[in-house]
């Protein structure tokens, strides 16, 4: 099948949703490390990876190509404004997204010349590809720690310009042809990786029995290889599409906006996911809103057509996996929807993983617009045919690749702006098995349908556009006022990769469950430390989403399927919340943290209600961290980067502030003399700590490692929390400290390595009492995100000396970065 646009609509042109402004912003001041376009949920999370919103494929957060495409077609010239048609290749020998193979393999050390041409293998197993220790994703199981594979393969035509390797992997991997080494990596691919081949290489192809012999090696974890080899695709572009040219982008709280000059026509387009967390409907709506608005600039009318071609693959997790299409018009909309035809719901976990149930809807008006659907033979994100062909359309489409086409007629635009409104969503149908009990999304809690949403969205979408500007205003006046302009950026930022870091769900025992994904650090389900990271942006806009976050962990301990006397790490991997599996507990961590925010909760709603419901589980957490938390054993901590640490000083402050937070609970309570009990405690082992911390004009990184220093951020709840455990000095001391510590691009995380990690560089600085302190200490924290070469959701850990992502992507920790609204709003300062 080969895409064409419907008759009598001028063709070819792709376009996402986008929302646009007849306002022309100006370039926003911080450039993102990548653009939020569409952020609801780990699932459905797409973004744009680079200053200009069509120099690249859009992505999910993972990096995996979702694209969009928008095109408008001005007077028959046409201009791409959103997307990328990106790289296209065509096969020469299939990896296994692209047709089933089988190769060749052995778990047994071979012969040293086991790569060679004419080595026999004859006594090696046959598998089908792909490889691995993942059943739901792999054909053939490998779970040893090395893995040799060798593929014959014939050519036809050996008369390549380019080729390349195309390889997944999953660890370390070394990779020859025809006997010759052309690839070695340490580490692990999830995803595809196409490697050119040197000429050299390429002569040694011969016409019969060419050798593809990989060896892998596993270090832990997943298992994963399949590989292949393309070369260059021809274009086959029957008009020509330019490139739009970007004038503005600017960036709020739940909106991006972009401007363009296309010829002469002016296009505005804005993404709007409106997160608003007073409003629990409209927050849990899975669709975002994508306006296009376009106005002559040249004062003449012109005639203009708007593409918006969105990809199937949005759906899947693997593009080699199946789906259907459909389109349909509900009320006044005109709508089109994909999902997997195996629907394998619930079946996929993981970190680096992609939802493959579901449904993917696009919805617009239907008036002036024509809808289809069609094969993208050549590569998912561009058009196949456009120009004076006819797509001829169809209602119902099974394959791969396929894309959603949506074009509308504007006729004649003028000075005048018209506005074409898309909306994007996803139905999960059931989004979280927690523990054992499919749980479907918010939304559906009444019985709604996806389609009753979006018309719903569509009706509404002047009230909730209004609402969104009103909260993005209030929320950067807020947050220039407690930190300056630089901060209330990196607020901006961080609030939509937040909350998209989460999915929201009602317990069958009416609980809501707010629950995070862990998104590239392992995939963990509602992971405490990230709970306790992104707390601050939740206790400021709606507890409730909080105690959804802390609901499943209280769950996990009063239910008895945990037993240890102090909260888990976890409640699984996301999507599947049956229990705890991070290899090592985090026993003073997990504690403190929920000890802190149980208190931090009953702060901003006024009242202990929520405390009281968990009280015997709270005293229990409480008397291990009396037992055991102010000079904590070997073990992991949130911050156990460099390896485990004992006697670590930072997360004793947390133990003993946690200890002070029960006191302070006991007492709201009723219970003053358990409540002075826990105060007085940890009043003496502040006294304690300061002596056993103290190394001259700082505190050190643990008890027994004097000359060393790590940054103190959980004295950050001492003041919010009104405990006054700790003298203002020790904050004082430490700030003093740090400033003569600071790299380019922020504070060192402790004296063992340079990388930091930003959350915690904002917890820090909250403890300046002085705004030059503060700005001092969050300055490098916006310059890194402005100047970091690494294009993905903003990383929370990188190094402070030259910007580069240490790991980390697309967090909600970031929600961390509203620790110092937070506590000017609690002070009032």
């Amino acid at each position: 099948m080969k895409n064409r646009l419907h008759g009598t609509i001028t063709q070819g042109f792709c376009a996402i949703l986008i929302l646009f402004t007849s306002i022309f912003y100006a370039q926003d001041k911080l450039r993102a490390p990548a653009y939020p376009l569409i952020t609801h949920n780990p699932n459905f999370s797409i973004w744009s990876m680079g200053d200009a919103l069509n120099e690249s494929a859009t992505k999910h957060w993972t990096g995996k190509d979702h694209p969009l495409i928008g095109i408008v077609a001005v007077d028959g010239n046409y201009y791409r404004f959103l997307g990328n048609q990106g790289k296209n290749y065509q096969t020469v020998l299939p990896a296994a997204d692209e047709a089933p193979y089988k190769a060749l393999y052995t778990e047994e050390k071979p012969a040293v010349d086991w790569m060679a041409m004419k080595f026999d293998d004859s006594l090696w197993k046959t598998g089908q590809a792909p490889f691995g220790n993942e059943t739901s994703l792999t054909k053939t199981k490998w779970a040893s720690s090395d893995l040799w594979y060798r593929r014959s393969f014939d050519l036809r035509d050996r008369k390549f310009e380019k080729l390349y390797l195309k390889l997944i992997h999953d660890d370390n991997v070394t990779v020859y042809l025809n006997g010759e080494q052309i690839y070695h990596n340490m580490g692990w691919q999830r995803s595809y990786k196409y490697i050119s081949l040197n000429p050299e290489t390429i002569s040694t192809l011969k016409r019969k029995n060419n050798i593809l012999a990989i060896h892998i090696r596993n270090t832990g974890g997943a298992q994963y290889l399949d590989a292949g080899l393309v070369t260059d695709a021809p274009v086959d572009q029957k008009v020509n599409i330019r490139k739009a040219q970007q004038t503005a982008v600017k960036l709020t709280a739940t909106q991006t906006r972009y401007n363009f000059k296309c010829g002469p026509i002016d296009l505005a387009a804005a993404f709007i996911s409106p997160l608003l967390p007073d409003d629990i409907e409209v927050f849990s709506r899975p669709v975002s809103y994508v306006s296009v608005k376009v106005a002559s600039n040249d004062g003449k009318d012109h005639n203009v057509q708007l593409y918006f071609g969105a990809s199937g693959n949005i759906a899947v997790n693997t593009p080699v996996q199946e789906v259907k299409a459909t389109t349909f018009e509900v009320g006044d909309l005109a709508v089109a929807k994909v999902g997997t035809t195996q629907q394998p719901v619930l079946k996929i976990k993981g970190d680096d993983v992609r939802i493959d149930w579901g449904y993917f809807y696009v919805a617009t008006l239907s008036e002036n617009t024509n809808q289809n659907i069609t094969a993208n033979a050549e590569t998912i994100g561009i058009i196949g045919v456009i120009g004076d062909s006819i797509v001829q359309p169809q209602n119902e489409v099974e394959g791969m690749n396929l894309m959603l086409n949506t074009v509308t007629e504007l006729g004649e635009v003028n000075n005048e702006e018209k506005e074409t409104i898309y909306l994007l969503g996803y139905d999960e149908g059931e989004s979280i098995n927690y523990f054992g009990a499919p749980l479907k999304p918010w939304f559906k809690n009444d019985g709604g349908t996806m389609e009753e949403v979006l018309v719903s969205a569509h009706q509404e979408y002047r009230e909730v556009i209004k609402k969104c500007t009103d909260f993005d205003q209030k929320l950067y006046r807020d947050a220039k006022k407690a930190g300056g302009e630089k901060y209330a950026q990196l607020c901006e930022l961080a609030y939509r990769q937040t909350i998209a870091a989460h999915t929201l769900v009602k317990a069958l025992n009416g609980d809501c469950l707010f629950l995070s994904k862990e998104n590239n650090s392992n995939g963990s389900i509602n992971t405490v430390d990230v709970t306790y990271s992104s707390a601050p942006l939740f206790l400021i806009y709606n507890p409730e989403l909080l105690k959804g976050m802390l609901n499943g962990v209280f769950y996990y301990s009063e239910s008895k399927k945990w037993t240890k006397p102090f909260p888990a790490h976890d409640l699984g991997t996301y999507p599947i919340a049956t229990g705890q599996t991070y290899g090592e507990d985090m026993p003073v961590e997990e504690a403190g943290n929920m000890l802190i925010l149980t208190t931090a909760i009953a702060q901003q709603e006024g009242n202990v209600d929520f405390a009281k419901d968990h009280w015997e589980t709270l005293t229990t957490w409480a008397q291990y961290l009396m037992e055991s938390g102010f000079d904590p054993k070997d073990q992991l901590a949130t911050d156990d980067f460099a390896g485990h640490l004992a006697h670590n000083a930072n997360l004793s402050v947390k133990a003993i502030l946690a200890i002070a937070c029960y006191g302070k609970l006991a007492t709201t309570i009723g219970d003053p003399v358990t409540g002075q009990k826990y105060l007085d405690t940890a009043k003496k082992m502040a006294e304690d700590w300061q002596k056993k911390a103290a190394d001259g004009n700082h505190y050190d990184l643990a008890f027994d490692q004097k000359g060393t220093w790590s940054q103190k951020y959980n004295l950050v709840w001492d003041d919010i929390l009104g405990l006054d455990v700790f003298p203002a000095e020790v904050h004082q001391k430490e700030i003093s400290f740090y400033l003569t510590k600071q790299n380019k691009y922020g504070l060192p995380l402790d004296s063992r390595e340079n990388y930091t990690k930003s959350d915690w560089i904002l917890w820090t600085a909250t403890l300046a009492d002085n705004e030059e302190d503060f700005k001092a200490l969050t300055d490098p924290v916006w310059q890194y995100a402005n100047d970091t070469p690494d294009r993905v959701p903003l990383s929370d850990w990188h190094w402070t000396r030259n910007a580069e992502r240490r790991g980390f992507k697309a967090r909600s920790v970031v929600g961390g970065y509203f620790i110092k609204l937070l506590k000017d709003l609690k002070t009032g300062e």
